[in-house]
């Protein structure tokens, strides 16, 4: 029985899925293979659904394709660390002066509940992914469909720049993440727009120097 396009597009999502949880478990870390027939057998599908989800990661930007080597999940130059890092400031300062000027008390709920998911986190990949559900609330809270949408655009690329940040050094990073978001939940609570960008900023930098001091 043959599969149709619907059918395919499914699988292919649900195949991307797998793999983008592969490589934010750390399982494939940045510059590993990705080969298709390898994939295929692993997760027991044919190899044109992989085919598929390797080139929506592509788009996402976190696998790179090329002729000569094939696929491999991106490894972050410095210029990819330097634009990431800015863009995403840019998509902050926005995010952060929408929050403290129109966020509901349940919307800043969810940002302080994000934060107390973070003590159930006992390795730096579960920690990352609470970083970034922290950011999600962020963005939501905004009220602004346009930035979720900017934000969404580079989201995979961030979290595999946190990856990548664990990767160089993981050393005190549980607490100190979760001592810096507990900070940035009460800024934006306290509606202390300067002092809350004073405070991503340096979160932000954080990371930023830890990676760069890796690559």
């Amino acid at each position: 029985m043959s599969v149709g396009p619907a059918r395919r597009r499914g699988l292919s999502s649900e195949v991307a899925d797998l793999i983008r949880e592969a490589i934010f478990d750390g399982r494939y870390p940045p510059g590993a293979a990705l080969r298709e027939v390898e994939l295929a057998e692993a997760l027991q599908v044919s190899r044109g659904p992989v085919r598929e989800a390797i080139r929506a990661l592509e788009v996402e930007g976190i696998v790179r394709a090329e002729w000569h080597r094939g696929a491999t999940v991106t490894a972050l130059t410095l210029q990819d660390v330097a634009e990431l890092d800015s863009l995403r400031a840019a998509l902050e300062v926005l995010a952060v002066r929408r929050v403290v000027d129109h966020a509901s008390d349940a919307s800043l709920g969810l940002v302080e509940k994000a934060v107390a998911e973070m003590d159930r986190a006992r390795t730096p990949h579960e920690m990352v992914r609470c970083d970034m559900a922290f950011h999600d609330a962020v963005y939501a809270a905004a009220g602004h469909s346009r930035l979720v949408q900017a934000w969404e655009a580079i989201r995979s690329q961030v979290h595999l720049f946190l990856v990548t940040r664990v990767n160089v050094s993981s050393d005190g990073y549980l607490e100190q993440i979760r001592s810096e978001h507990r900070d940035l939940a009460a800024a934006l609570r306290l509606g202390n727009a300067e002092g809350a960008l004073e405070l991503f900023a340096e979160h932000r930098r954080h990371a930023f120097e830890v990676l760069t001091s890796g690559l």
